[in-house]
């Protein structure tokens, strides 16, 4: 068994899922139907389950060969979100898994488990696939008309954030209220696919593969775990870029990159090194609306150069080029 506290280096990038939607939406019964399906197709998943409690009763409902670690007794959008990328890099390291599937709790905002992942990919190679929103119908409709309060707030958060839309409990629901929750999700998220179910029953499995990340034809080769990944969906409302770098970066130059991006990319973090800084100097930043922070670093082993850009529908080609300028720079 590998130590927990190790970064992982590996080849491959691990698959991952993000599954939201507020308590008792059906995220575990479709989690279930998920892990199924991954396995019918001879793929060996692993689950992340976040609860609120000390005690994850659901996690009794997962088969015992696929791997799973809990993160109990809060959100991983507020205290134990650091927790994530460790929990992201222990499955990998210790199982290998060909797909992992994070269930957060009903009252975790998306974007900040987002935020979790971007950790995580400073230790292992990922590809975030798709964001599930997990819709409970007649629950939407009800917390609509009683106003915009928190509940309500937090349901259009994670809705908005969703890259498929699963509109469940649709047999509850009158055709002229499915026609009504229907548009609501349009107006909220006018990109995700829109999926209605019944139990979270669904018979079209395609986006799994869909919401894949296409490769760019000149990918960079570094050292065997140095891709750029990119979370670029046709049809999704909240973009990732990871792009891992293949030498340390001018500081000036990158502070200036970052002060370029677009409004449309609101969330950066990463691990970069600068060459006009001492030799071996390392440095974690956060970007969030024009405001950047630098910390120096010291990683306990390998920790990769990396940049993780969030934001809604921003030209990666663009990103792209700006990035290979500041290398060319470098």
């Amino acid at each position: 068994m590998s130590d927990r506290n190790q970064p992982v280096i590996q080849s491959k990038k691990t698959p991952v899922y993000l599954l939201s939607g507020f308590l008792g939406s059906g995220k575990t019964t479709f989690l279930t139907s998920l892990l199924a399906r991954l396995k019918a197709e001879g793929k060996r998943p692993a689950v992340i389950m976040n609860e609120l409690g000390d005690i994850n009763l659901d996690g009794e409902l997962i088969s015992r060969d696929v791997p799973m670690a809990e993160m109990l007794g809060g959100c991983i959008c507020c205290s134990i979100r650091g927790d994530l990328g460790v929990e992201i890099a222990s499955l990998i390291g210790e199982h290998h898994p060909d797909a992992i599937i994070i269930e957060s709790t009903g009252a975790a905002n998306p974007m900040e488990t987002l935020d979790g992942v971007a950790d995580a990919a400073m230790y292992a190679s990922l590809e975030l696939r798709s964001v599930v929103t997990i819709v409970d119908g007649p629950e939407l409709l009800e917390r609509r008309k009683l106003g915009k309060g928190r509940t309500y707030k937090l349901m259009v958060e994670q809705i908005r954030c969703a890259t498929l839309l699963m509109l469940n409990k649709t047999d509850k629901l009158a055709p002229d209220q499915l026609v009504e929750a229907q548009q609501l999700l349009r107006e909220l998220n006018a990109h995700a696919a829109i999926m209605p179910a019944v139990r979270c029953v669904i018979n079209d499995w395609e986006w799994l593969d869909e919401t894949a990340v296409r490769e760019t034809e000149d990918r960079q080769e570094l050292g065997g775990h140095g891709e750029q990944l990119e979370h670029h969906h046709s049809h999704g409302h909240v973009m990732a870029y990871t792009h891992y770098f293949d030498g340390p970066v001018h500081s000036e130059s990158f502070e200036a990159l970052l002060q370029q991006l677009p409004g449309s990319i609101y969330r950066a973090k990463g691990v970069v090194s600068f060459s006009d800084m001492s030799s071996g100097s390392r440095y974690l930043f956060q970007y969030a609306y024009k405001e950047s922070d630098f910390i120096r670093i010291e990683p306990q082993g390998h920790v990769n150069d990396v940049a993780v850009f969030i934001g809604e529908h921003f030209s990666k080609e663009e990103l792209l080029k700006m990035i290979k300028e500041l290398q060319a720079k470098s």
